[in-house]
């Protein structure tokens, strides 16, 4: 059975994540620890974020998991109209390739596929940035259905199946730790699920020996993406470790950090989260009549997405 603390670890885990690492994106490695040299790092705001705020990493999970709620299960219609309505609002941050399908005024199950048609490209980090609150949903039906649910949300808005695979085995992880399991023990059996024609590039950014230097791509797309969250999980043994190793990479920061969060909260718990990082966390919802989410209603939502299997 999933437990309360693993789920609301990966859900406020990738939250704080988020916010930590927003005022440090596009920079470069080291910046974080060169700002917090004595070890202790804050959410500091910086580059347009307020201290604390998070970004539409987090917005768009909470969208998916109030959706997933609301509509008593996946309803991918009434998630892309999420979608759209938060990006109609004009938030402060928006992937372009989101934005794109979101707004192009395509239906829904024809938007990214479209886009990817005509743009070529499609494997961006935005579908693995958002995919907390599902793990946790679908985390206790199984690894089929938590995988193919990976996949159907990320195909609502990009194109190409590589994120699809990533988005999959980012929930599978997820899942998982949530059920007290090791998920780097797990990688090869969560591997074998992934479709064939993407399995080796997957399995080579996940492989133990990897290191994000070795990243082929900017860590926005997909790969290094969750290459470098499962390194950052690797390689540290703390929640708070592992987010700055996260941070300290560089480049899409608020993404590498917000998947780093949530499997790492999933497998240290949200007690390891630090007080100081939660105490200032915020969420606007741009769209939605001007709400904004605390820790608290964060950890409300990971507690019903748990329950609403």
């Amino acid at each position: 059975m999933v437990t309360p603390e693993r789920a609301v670890g990966a859900v406020l885990g990738s939250a704080v994540g988020d916010a930590l690492g927003a005022p440090f994106e596009f920079g470069l490695p080291g910046v974080f620890s060169a700002r917090f040299p004595d070890g202790v790092g804050e959410l500091c705001g910086g580059g347009g974020w307020d201290p604390g705020e998070a970004t539409d990493d987090t917005q768009m999970a909470v969208l998916i998991g109030e959706s997933l709620l609301d509509r008593g299960g996946l309803d991918l219609p009434d998630v892309f109209d999420r979608f759209r309505r938060w990006a109609a609002a004009d938030p402060k941050d928006i992937g372009l390739l989101t934005e794109r399908v979101l707004l192009g005024g395509e239906p829904w199950d024809r938007a990214a596929a479209l886009d990817f048609r005509v743009e070529g490209r499609g494997a961006g980090n935005g579908s693995l940035m958002r995919a907390s609150t599902a793990a946790v949903h679908f985390a206790a039906r199984g690894r089929t259905a938590t995988m193919d649910a990976g996949r159907r949300l990320a195909a609502l808005t990009h194109g190409d199946p590589a994120a699809w695979e990533g988005t999959a085995l980012l929930h599978e992880l997820i899942r998982v730790a949530l059920l007290d399991g090791d998920p780097l023990a797990a990688l090869p059996d969560v591997l074998a699920e992934v479709d064939p024609r993407h399995r080796e590039r997957w399995a080579t950014v996940l492989a133990p020996g990897w290191r994000p230097e070795d990243a082929t791509e900017f860590n926005g797309a997909v790969w290094p993406c969750l290459g470098s969250a499962v390194w950052a999980l690797r390689t540290t043994g703390t929640f708070e470790e592992a987010l700055t190793a996260a941070v300290d990479l560089g480049g899409d920061t608020d993404t590498v950090a917000a998947v780093t969060g949530m499997l790492a909260g999933a497998v240290h718990g949200a007690g390891a989260i630090p007080d100081r990082w939660t105490a200032a966390l915020h969420v606007p919802l741009p769209g939605f009549g001007g709400r904004v989410l605390r820790a608290g209603d964060l950890r409300s939502l990971a507690l019903a997405l748990r329950l609403s299997t």
